[in-house]
């Protein structure tokens, strides 16, 4: 029987424009990146690039002092994973809109909107004045009920489809860690299948099969292997492997759920077909597991149903963080059916068998206000529509620039998801062990290129998420985006 709830969220991600103009032709892409990685690469001109390490020598002494001051104290001095810090780290002291400016003044267009969860543009004036209100009354944190986290449960359940409860965590890794419990849980399975190359936090059980296909517990240094004993990777795509192991799992007790990326892994980095999510949909109904849809990044960005809207997919749990709060921290949570939520009741003295899930800061009263009001504004100005065009005709442009110079690049979007793949690196084969081996060597040169090229962005006033992905903002007017291309066109120019 269909919900009232169910009929509601429906109508309302069939009234809300997807922020997806088009999905990629991967039967196009997928030739492409083979092309890229099996030639020679087009790296930055030496001589050019001594031009591009004299900007940092000449204009950010100040953000160098802080960076070898951070190495001290942080270890390799920087916080994040995604941080650019090649040559060195860059010292940021504001952040407006669509622009960053570093601690030596130097203004740069904001391609990173720290790491996608800034929809709206960063530090966006309405949303910090509420934010500004909700200190003032009761501080950021109670431990008690707040009826911003009810108001902000019920906006998520009104515009996403499959998401009929909500639980509020404290990121996007422990929302993850929560769904696959969740998973374990309510169907008393144990195998988790990911798709290999995604991204899905930094849980024990997730540091397999990270960045690159096949590349298993690559990344797994310091966990034990029991800890990653029922993950399972299969290739993007591969819907007869995954098949293989949901069969074969079925005879070892069962699958407890399918992790996707639903774009694809890491973000699109490699793109999945259009019927793709449908047909695992249909694999994981057949087997008996649940289909997490790991939301993160997609979550609002692809428009406020998110993925599952766009691809007309109900995954049994979403997954939620960065722009879940509108790049306020504290940014995780997890939705579902009913049904399947309610193994996450929360409080003490309950009997019921439940997953337990817990942090004193999740559901804070600042995250929540936030969060409300962020998505009431992505709604009030359609960000997600408007970002995602600024995506397209970012992609459009530098698809022109790249066949105009002749250059074997490949630039695609997602609406505001823009990838542009220069060295190749997270696109090497590496479906097997051998490959794997063999593409050693060759995958630190294609790190290095993509290393350099994101500092020529860089000193062209670009920032980037580590050279090959871009967000897009509301604030990316056709003039920011149409400066940025001219810059990018200078960086090409340097080849």
């Amino acid at each position: 029987m269909t919900t009232a709830l169910e009929t509601a969220s429906a109508q309302n991600a069939a009234a809300s424009p997807s922020a997806i103009s088009a999905w990629p032709d991967v039967d196009t892409l997928y030739p492409r990146f083979a092309e890229l990685v099996n030639q020679p690469m087009r790296p930055i001109r030496p001589s050019a690039m001594a031009d591009v390490m004299g900007y940092f020598e000449q204009r950010c002494q100040a953000s160098r002092r802080l960076a070898e001051q951070a190495k001290a104290v942080i270890p390799g001095g920087v916080q994040h994973n995604l941080s650019f810090n090649y040559p060195f780290a860059l010292a940021f002291s504001t952040a407006d809109g669509a622009h960053l400016r570093d601690v030596d003044g130097n203004r740069y267009i904001d391609f990173l909107q720290a790491g996608g969860p800034t929809l709206l543009g960063s530090n966006y004036a309405p949303v910090r004045q509420k934010v500004h209100e909700l200190i003032d009354e009761c501080g950021p944190v109670t431990g008690l009920l707040h009826e911003y986290e009810v108001k902000l449960a019920e906006l998520v359940c009104r515009h996403m489809p499959a998401v009929e409860m909500l639980r509020l965590l404290g990121s996007g890794t422990e929302a993850v860690m929560g769904a696959v419990r969740l998973a374990r849980t309510y169907t008393g399975h144990k195998w988790i299948i990911k798709v290999g190359g995604a991204y899905h936090g930094w849980s024990d059980q997730l540091v397999y099969g990270m960045r690159l296909p096949k590349t298993g517990r690559m990344e797994a240094t310091g966990i034990p292997g029991g800890a990653t004993a029922y993950t399972q990777e299969c290739l993007p795509n591969d819907l007869d492997e995954l098949r293989r192991k949901l069969r074969w799992n079925r005879l070892r007790g069962g699958t407890a759920a399918v992790l996707v990326e639903p774009l694809g892994p890491e973000s699109g980095t490699r793109p999945v077909h259009r019927d793709y999510n449908a047909q695992v949909r249909r694999l994981c109904d057949e087997f008996g597991a649940l289909l997490v849809f790991d939301e993160v990044v997609t979550g609002f960005r692809v428009g406020l149903g998110g993925a599952q809207a766009f691809f007309g997919v109900r995954p049994d749990i979403t997954v939620l963080g960065k722009c879940l709060t509108g790049g306020y921290p504290m940014a995780g949570a997890i939705g579902g059916r009913r049904e399947v939520m309610m193994s996450l009741v929360g409080g003490l003295g309950t009997t019921s068998r439940r997953a337990f899930v817990g942090g004193t800061l999740s559901a804070n009263p600042l995250s929540c206000v936030a969060g409300y009001h962020a998505i009431v504004e992505m709604e009030r100005t359609q960000a997600a529509q408007k970002a995602g065009r600024a995506g397209d005709r970012l992609r459009a442009g530098l698809d022109e620039i790249i066949q105009r110079r002749r250059l074997p690049y490949v630039t695609y979007n997602m609406g505001s998801i823009v990838h542009l793949q220069t060295s190749g690196v997270l696109l090497m084969d590496t479906s097997s062990l051998w490959k794997l081996f063999r593409a050693k060597d060759e995958a630190k040169r294609r790190k290095h290129m993509m290393e350099e090229m994101g500092a020529a962005y860089t000193a062209h006033g670009l920032i980037t998420l580590a050279g090959s992905r871009i967000y897009t903002s509301l604030a990316d007017t056709d003039d920011v985006i149409d400066d940025a291309l001219n810059r990018f066109d200078d960086v090409f120019a340097l080849v």
